[in-house]
């Protein structure tokens, strides 16, 4: 098994395509770039399908180092046969691997081995063999001695050894494996005691449950080991017992009318109940747990590439406010890229309740800092600070947004907050953060840890390692398909542009600060330690604005600038009269500048950039308003329909925000009057919809709604 058969063999891609994309993943390029800058390698592969390349790559890896373990382990052992060494080398996955070693791992303390220790193996291989004329009884009379004083005693330790054996036997554990896989049931019962303390009641549906596990969705199952974890409920999964042991006697019993069979019989038993039980049932949850956490990762994945590519305001004067009630409203002026230009308080609300002051305050920073927009955070008296805000007669045009504020906090306590603003403390901090949120979501949102952001489901009850790789993976994508201004970027964002890193950012800002601003890609070569693979990887992801190459700020590559300036020369113009010229790029056929190394797809995306050179993907942000009529959860009823934002998406549905501190749920089959399998499909982050109240619980606080007739 090489690695081309492996990942050939859990996709349906092209083999060319997979060698090539593995290639390139050897030498260490990254997934952005391939995708974009190596379409004629891959055959054109997206980034999707590149980073499947990617993990299977990964998995084959450790599925190697964990064979040569396996193999070393059993050679030190002088147990090691060309057949078993061929099993384990051709073995697909790290369960088949497993159940090979199993009889050679080293045990401690198990029943079977107090048993051999007293001399029983050769019995239990005579019972074993199952022969018609063994009598179980007479044959144990040879094994008894010092140790062993009963016949009885010399029978259960043979049992013990055979129950082992039976436990390790590959075909029986294969069995098994299949009817928990295909069988098993979950069930759910509740903690003694638990049942009536507070915390404990968002579980009750899970008090007394059962169902078939390979129909439990992914959301029901993180639910529940959460709850198991808290210690409300007690989790089981299950078979029926008489047919897992019915097939298990199949598979080891040969001779039924063998006096030994009887002892056989009670080993099967023990085998499952003491030992395959426990192993199977653990790693069949195991599985599905997993399978649980790919779905809730790829919900979340989903939900923060949405959260990172919001319509930005773009380069404005913010003011921002941080709302709230005794502590009063932080609020903050921002100039075009976010610099912090003024902060200071205002208490219009209770108890203070001095809002003519506070609406005198807000107009006289409007006015002196020409701001442009207000964000106003989503949080505590946000809607009561709208509202102050609406009052307000500006004298000039100005924009009121609502900012989704959640990990701002966490931003303002991190190091990355400390080192922007040394001077100033957490509430500052959180304002300018819901400021820049509004100019730039993906270049304040990269600050953050994802899991603080608020966009996923289970996100703390999945494999945190995992987790991370996936998101990682979203925010770099989302990163690079915009592009990074190269001479405004945060390191934060610096970092996730492709072949950059950590490191290499702080670099270009201390190049920047040392050097001025970088005046074209080219000069990227001169910051410390980024050498041509790193300029390779990352040149075409930059934007410089201030470059004399217009190409500098366009996703073309600098090594098709070349082709770029022939393209030109042909039609005998310069290079910049062909960008955002669509009647001379008409003039181009493409086809024409096709080399061993540059193809149609490549010149294809060459000829769109320079119709709309460094164009951002993303939507610009507009204005939304929530009803007037709703300021808590006790102003909404049932049967009204009012506009809401869609905050957050999982697999059971999406929730909106309606302007009230609760969010409310519109579940999947609430979204429209057809099957909905995806919420996706029908829903996006950030989408501004109607949604119809359904029902009110005041006392868990909660809201349904809908979005369909």
């Amino acid at each position: 098994m090489n690695i081309l058969n492996y990942v050939s063999s859990h996709t349906d891609l092209p083999e060319k395509s997979i060698v090539n994309t593995l290639k390139l993943l050897e030498e260490d390029s990254t997934v952005p770039f391939i995708a974009r800058y190596r379409k004629e390698m891959t055959g054109n592969l997206d980034e999707v399908q590149i980073f499947e390349i990617q993990r299977l790559k990964n998995a084959f890896e450790e599925l190697q180092k964990r064979k040569e373990s396996v193999l070393k382990s059993i050679e030190e052992q002088e147990a090691l046969s060309p057949e078993l060494k061929q099993k384990i080398e051709k073995a697909d996955y790290l369960t088949e691997v497993e159940d090979l070693y199993l009889p050679f791992k080293r045990k401690r303390n198990t029943r079977a081995g107090a048993a051999r220790e007293k001399g029983l193996e050769p019995l239990a291989k005579i019972l074993m063999a199952q022969s018609g004329g063994t009598d179980p009884e007479t044959t144990a009379l040879r094994f008894l001695n010092d140790k062993v004083e009963e016949v009885e005693d010399a029978l259960q330790g043979a049992v013990d050894i055979i129950a082992e054996w039976i436990s390790e036997n590959g075909r029986v554990r294969h069995t098994v494996r299949r009817m928990f896989r295909r069988n098993a049931e979950i069930s759910a019962v509740a903690v003694k005691g638990k049942e009536k303390e507070e915390h404990a009641q968002k579980y009750r549906q899970y008090f007394d449950w059962n169902e078939p596990l390979y129909r439990c969705p992914s959301h029901r199952l993180l639910a529940m080991l959460r709850a198991e974890k808290e210690e409300v409920i007690r989790v089981k999964i299950g078979v029926d017992k008489d047919t897992v042991l019915e097939n298990i006697e199949k598979a080891v019993i040969r001779n039924e009318f063998s006096p030994a069979s009887e002892y056989i019989r009670k080993a099967a038993k023990e085998a499952y109940e003491r030992l395959l039980y426990p192993a199977v049932s653990n790693e069949v949850l195991k599985e599905a747990k997993e399978k649980a956490d790919e779905a809730s990762i790829r919900v979340f994945s989903e939900n923060l590439r949405q959260l990172l590519l919001a319509p930005p305001l773009g380069e404005k004067r913010i003011l921002a406010i941080d709302p709230g009630y005794k502590s009063g409203c932080k609020i903050v002026c921002l100039d075009e890229r976010g610099d912090l230009l003024h902060n200071e308080n205002i208490y219009p609300h209770p108890p203070q309740r001095e809002s003519a002051q506070g609406m005198k305050k807000i107009r006289s920073l409007v006015n002196a800092y020409r701001i442009e927009a207000i964000a106003i955070g989503n949080g505590t008296a946000s809607r009561e600070t709208e509202a102050l805000v609406k009052k307000i007669a500006f004298d000039r045009d100005v924009m009121v947004f609502v900012v989704n504020e959640s990990g701002a906090s966490v931003y303002s306590a991190s190091s990355i907050a400390r080192q922007e603003f040394p001077d100033y403390d957490v509430t500052v901090r959180g304002a300018v953060s819901i400021g820049r949120r509004l100019a730039d979501p993906l270049a304040e949102l990269v600050k953050l840890d994802p899991k603080s952001i608020g966009v996923g489901q289970y996100q703390h009850d999945v494999d945190q390692g995992r987790l991370k790789t996936g998101l990682d993976a979203v925010v770099m994508s989302c990163v690079n398909s915009v592009g990074v201004n190269v001479n405004t970027a945060s390191p934060s964002l610096l970092s996730y542009v492709s072949g950059i890193g950590p490191a290499l950012a702080e670099k270009i800002v201390e190049y920047r600060s040392n050097n001025g601003e970088i005046r074209s890609r080219k000069e990227l070569l001169k910051v410390p330690r980024l050498g041509n693979k790193a300029f390779e990887q990352s040149a075409a992801f930059f934007r410089v604005l201030q470059s004399d190459n217009p190409l500098d700020n366009s996703a073309i590559h600098p090594e098709s600038y070349a082709v770029v300036e022939k393209m030109a020369a042909d039609l005998q113009l310069e290079v910049s009269e062909l960008i955002g010229n669509k009647e001379n790029i008409a003039r181009i056929r493409p086809e024409k500048y096709c080399t061993g190394t540059i193809g149609l797809p490549t010149l294809t995306d060459i000829l769109k950039e320079l119709e709309k050179p460094g164009l951002d993907p993303r939507k610009k942000a507009g204005v939304f308003e929530f009803s007037k009529d709703l300021k808590t959860i006790e102003d909404v009823k049932p049967g009204t329909t009012v506009p809401g934002i869609v905050n957050n998406i999982t697999n059971f549905g999406c929730f909106v925000d309606i302007g009230v501190k609760e969010s409310g749920l519109v579940h999947i089959s609430r979204l429209s009057n057809e099957f909905v399998s995806d919420v996706n499909s029908v829903v996006k982050l950030h989408q501004h919809v109607m949604v119809k109240v359904i029902d009110v619980d005041l006392e868990r606080k909660r809201i349904q709604l809908s979005m369909t007739d």
